[in-house]
């Protein structure tokens, strides 16, 4: 079995324990970060614009991708450790929601996290990235709270009924 775990700054600890409880045993992992390619490439074209391009060694689009880089491999790290068993790390860079689809195409199952609103139930706890991969993965997914989902309370209340035909008597 291939699994396929989105390890996502804030939402990665219940991501891995779901993989940890739902993986059988010898199944093969995939731990995937993905770096996206917005950030860099955004802080390249300001220094581009504001300075010229005369001085690449001082230009904070690389900073940033050494920077993210770094965080990239301790996250991986740190989730390799706390799923406690044989796995792979993969890091990505580019459009989060479409680097997810790609990586997890050929796998037996995704893990991900609500990456939205968490304080109530409903598809506001789903955030842009998420509500794209669950709409087009091409694999089973397994939808996790990143911590203790809200209670049913918090659905929101049902739209009002237009009234009926009159009755006759």
């Amino acid at each position: 079995m291939a699994v396929v775990v989105w390890i996502a700054e804030g939402t990665w600890p219940a991501c891995v324990d779901a993989a940890r409880t739902h993986a059988p045993e010898g199944a093969d992992i995939v731990l995937l970060h993905i770096t996206p390619a917005d950030i860099p490439g955004a802080a390249h074209g300001a220094f581009a614009g504001l300075l010229g391009r005369g001085h690449p060694e001082r230009d904070p689009g690389t900073t940033l991708e050494h920077m993210a880089t770094a965080s990239a491999g301790q996250l991986l790290a740190d989730a390799a450790q706390r799923l406690g068993r044989p796995c792979t790390r993969t890091e990505r860079t580019g459009r989060v929601e479409r680097e997810v689809v790609a990586a997890a195409e050929g796998a037996d199952l995704l893990v991900l996290a609500r990456d939205g609103d968490r304080t109530r139930l409903g598809p506001r706890s789903l955030g842009p990235a998420s509500r794209f991969i669950i709409d087009h993965a091409p694999c089973p997914l397994l939808l996790v709270w990143p911590e203790t989902a809200p209670g049913i309370a918090t659905i929101p209340p049902p739209p009002p009924q237009p009234p009926g035909p009159p009755h006759h008597r």
